[in-house]
């Protein structure tokens, strides 16, 4: 029996695919770590951990023993967001062919594209898992008023020199509070184009905005496989998890854990 127990109840193949498409659709209109991160799997559901190597990791020996420096490892946490659907609406839809309404499993799933957004970008101290604004020893500038002229484009410029400065080379994506997004799209005078359109060109349109990260947030990566990616162990998908009232319980899952290899291909603007 797959673990996902689709096959303990007679839904049809529609059903469960009607289910699945609305769960990709709407966590790939509110994810925003994966559209900025390389992804590494998916692994499978059993994968529990995965090593973390630094760029200085070594072997090291001594009387016939090896151990390796340089590298720890960390648990694939399990997120997971539960959805209901009404029996009555089920055998509603069935008897005269109306679409079943899936606002809650919309709902459910953009729920869990904030938990994993969230775990990117903040960590969980319950989980013992570091994310990008709260890993030790990570990059800082100064922000300026980036209403100010034209200082959000000259700290961007700053964040990149940073990362050049350090051998830091590839591809790199702004993420920004909605707060700071929104600030930047006002019209720079004597130049006919706003602020975000001109750091757009800088970043070859790697411009974001994710609403998990509050407000006076922003952060520039360089976000290629060798420096941080995403660790994917089972992907997101939906199972049946119970039957209660004789209403149906649905649990939207994934395993995942993000894998920062090297702190200074990172700048947080503060």
């Amino acid at each position: 029996m797959d673990f996902l127990a689709r096959d303990t109840v007679s839904f049809s193949e529609e059903f469960w695919e009607r289910i699945d498409k609305t769960v990709v659709s709407t966590v790939k209109n509110h994810l925003i770590g994966r559209r900025v991160l390389p992804l590494f799997g998916p692994l499978g559901p059993g994968a529990t951990s995965i090593n973390i190597d630094t760029v200085s990791v070594t072997e090291e020996d001594k009387d016939g023993f090896v151990k390796t420096n340089g590298r720890r490892f960390v648990e694939i946490p399990q997120i997971y967001e539960d959805f209901s659907i009404l029996w009555r609406d089920i055998e509603h839809s069935d008897a005269t062919g109306i679409p079943l309404d899936l606002s809650k499993v919309m709902l459910a799933a953009q729920a869990l594209a904030q938990k994993e957004d969230r775990l990117i970008f903040f960590g969980s101290e319950f989980l013992g898992h570091e994310g990008i604004f709260t890993t030790p020893g990570v990059p800082t500038l100064p922000r300026k008023d980036w209403l100010v002229g034209d200082n959000a484009y000259t700290d961007i410029a700053a964040g990149l020199a940073m990362f050049r400065s350090k051998g830091i080379i590839g591809s790199c994506n702004l993420v920004l509070s909605p707060d700071l997004y929104v600030q930047l799209h006002r019209i720079i005078p004597g130049l006919g184009m706003t602020e975000a359109e001109r750091i757009s060109k800088l970043l070859n349109g790697n411009v974001f905005e994710s609403y998990v990260l509050g407000t006076n947030k922003a952060v520039l990566l360089c976000a290629e496989p060798q420096y941080m990616d995403l660790v994917v162990g089972k992907d997101i998908e939906t199972g049946y998890l119970e039957s209660k009232d004789f209403n149906h319980v649905f649990r939207i899952l994934e395993t995942v854990a993000l894998r920062i290899k090297m702190k200074d291909a990172i700048v947080i603007f503060e």
